[in-house]
This record gives C-alpha cells, sequence and structure tokens, in this order.
C-alpha cells in the first residue's frame, strides 16, 4: 500500500501502517477489487499527496472531503484533476478567488494542482479513495482515522503551518490543531452551493503568502 510515499511520511506514520484499522483499509479495498469494484484514484495514486510533497516541506494544509468519483479525475490531490480532464466546479470558483485575490488567471480547462503540492501544499483528502460514480462511498472504512493522524503529526512536529479549512467537513479539523503554533483560515466551501457565502473574497492564497513571508518561507506560486 505504501505506493510512492516519500520516506519522511514512511517514518512519521509508520505506526499507523501497522495498526488494525490500516490493514482492514486494506482488506477492504482487496475485497472491492475482488468484486470487480472501480476505485478512485488508481492504486498507484491514491497516496500521491504524500509523494508529491514531503514531510519536512509541508508549509500549507488544504483539507477536502472525498475523492472525485468520476472517471479520469481523482489523483490523490485534494481538489486536483489529471491533465485534460476539465476543471469541476469547485475548482472553478478555486480559480476565481485566486484571480480575484492575486491577479493570477488560470489557463481554460486544466486543473492539475500538482505544482503546488511539489511547493509544501498537502492536499489532503479526508479519505483516499471513492467507488466510481458513488461519492462518500469510502467515507467510513477508516480512512478519517489515519488522515486525522497526518493532521496531528504535523501539528505535533511541525510548526508555522496555514491550514487551510473551506466548509463544514474541513473546519471540523480545527480540534486537532493547536493554534498557538499554527494558523487556521477559515472560509465557505468553494463548491457552487456556498461559495458566495464567504469563500469569494476570503483572500486565502494572499493571506497564506503574507504569513510564510513573514516567517522567512518562500511564498506560493499559484499559477498552476
Amino acid at each position: 500500500m505504501d505506493v510512492k510515499i516519500e520516506p519522511g511520511w514512511k517514518e512519521v506514520l509508520k505506526e499507523e501502517f501497522s495498526k488494525p484499522y490500516f490493514e482492514q483499509i486494506v482488506l477492504f479495498l482487496k475485497t472491492e477489487k475482488m468484486a470487480g469494484k472501480t476505485i478512485y484514484p488508481p492504486g498507484p495514486l491514491i497516496f500521491n499527496a504524500f509523494g508529491q510533497t514531503p514531510f519536512n516541506e509541508v508549509k500549507v494544509v488544504i483539507i477536502g472531503q472525498d475523492p472525485y468519483h468520476g472517471p479520469g479525475q481523482a489523483h490523490g490531490l485534494c481538489f486536483s484533476v489529471q491533465d485534460g480532464v476539465p476543471p469541476p466546479p469547485s475548482l472553478v470558483n478555486i480559480f476565481k478567488e485566486i484571480q480575484t485575490d492575486i491577479g493570477i488567471s488560470m489557463p481554460a480547462g486544466k486543473g492539475n494542482l500538482t505544482h503546488w503540492a511539489q511547493q509544501g501544499v498537502l492536499l489532503l483528502n479526508a479519505a483516499l479513495t471513492v467507488r466510481a460514480n458513488e461519492p462518500f462511498s469510502h467515507s467510513k472504512i477508516g480512512w478519517a482515522q489515519f488522515t486525522d493522524a497526518v493532521i496531528s503529526k504535523i501539528v505535533e512536529q511541525k510548526s508555522g503551518v496555514v491550514f487551510l479549512l473551506w466548509g463544514k467537513f474541513a473546519q471540523e479539523k480545527q480540534a486537532l490543531i493547536d493554534e498557538t503554533k499554527h494558523f487556521v483560515l477559515k472560509a465557505a466551501h468553494p463548491s457552487p452551493f456556498s461559495a458566495d457565502r464567504g469563500f469569494f473574497g476570503c483572500k486565502h492564497f494572499s493571506k497564506t503568502n503574507t504569513l510564510l513571508l513573514q516567517q522567512g518561507k518562500d511564498p506560493i506560486d499559484w499559477k498552476i
């Protein structure tokens, strides 16, 4: 299961990988595949976030809920889609806010956020897999325990990380974050159902870079 996980993450999470709940996740996914179910993202990309963003380089954490459940979309980075796939509505709204906030216009029809991940933006979904065309179908199989542990390890072992919590689900993770040593920025979810209730105008992209610069860290280039 440790496909493309960066060595720093392997060390930090090694206890989690050996716990019974994680073994149950592995067994569940194997059972699904044997039953002919299509699972997204593809196996080698389930832990993509932990390959693209080494533990020692995490500066920003964006928390999503569930991988995209359509063909070719999910690739292990929350909100991001693979090359050649048009950006879904929430991602379009993220790009709109980036343009309003810092003046970067995004290329039409593209939505691959790997460039962010490679600069230290951990794009973490709370569940790392989903059954095709069935949103939240894997949300209760143990992934939440794993990804909560990921957040807790970052909180314990790092300082000055900027957590972007968009929407009610992500904001429930605030309880895991020690705000005496980290930063939390909250806004509505960028979904079309809620973006105009506080996501648009949140200026999280410029605010994040200000917080990073104040710590002597490189800002994020939010282009893709």
